[in-house]
């Protein structure tokens, strides 16, 4: 009997921690089902402006004293966004990629997610500047915006700002590049016109 006595505090934490998490919701504020609704599919942004996060440039080994809006790093012109590291190792295996699209003469706007800005810098000596543009993202802010769930991934954004497609693995397959591409280059959809009676 004093066996079963010891469980019931137990018992009694793990439905009251069940509880909080599905009512009051998890660390970011939301609830468990709002965390499984569509704005978390790793799609979610396509079709959708790139989030506003005002970044520090890179400039040599530091980060800063410019900054800019990501949102803004393609000027109204089509990019390709890329979220990477020096410490990550699938980033190394992509970075030949990233240095034929800038010879084709591709917009890629790097990214440093979480990392050192002198780390950063010592990665594109060694192994070429693939970007027109690195932001720095040492506390994770815009990787958080753009709900990625590692590095490296890259964003397909058009003229207007808007995510036309997204690739969350490494750029290794020259299919899976040529779609980010092709997304970035095709014409935008013309405005709705008003119907007549």
């Amino acid at each position: 009997m004093n066996r079963w006595l010891a469980v019931i505090p137990l018992v009694a934490l793990v439905a009251l921690i069940a509880f909080a998490a599905v009512r009051l919701g998890d660390f970011t504020g939301r609830s468990l089902a709002e965390n499984r609704s569509s704005e978390y599919r790793p799609d979610a942004l396509i079709g959708q402006s790139v989030p506003e996060t005002v970044l520090p440039m890179l400039t040599g080994a530091a980060a800063g004293p410019g900054v800019l809006d990501l949102k803004t790093a393609g000027v109204g012109k089509p990019m390709l966004i890329n979220v990477f590291a020096s410490w990550c190792a699938p980033c190394r295996l992509e970075h030949p990629q990233l240095m034929a699209l800038k010879a084709r003469g591709v917009a890629v706007v790097g990214v440093a997610w979480k990392d050192d800005p002198a780390k950063t810098r010592a990665f594109l000596d060694e192994l070429g500047d693939p970007y027109s543009m690195v932001l720095v993202d040492r506390e994770g802010r815009a990787g958080l915006d753009l709900g990625i769930t590692g590095a490296p991934e890259t964003f397909a954004v058009d003229a207007m700002g808007r995510v036309v497609a997204k690739s969350s693995s490494p750029l290794m397959d020259p299919a899976e590049i040529d779609r980010l591409v092709a997304a970035i280059q095709a014409p935008p959809r013309p405005l709705p016109t008003a119907t007549r009676r």
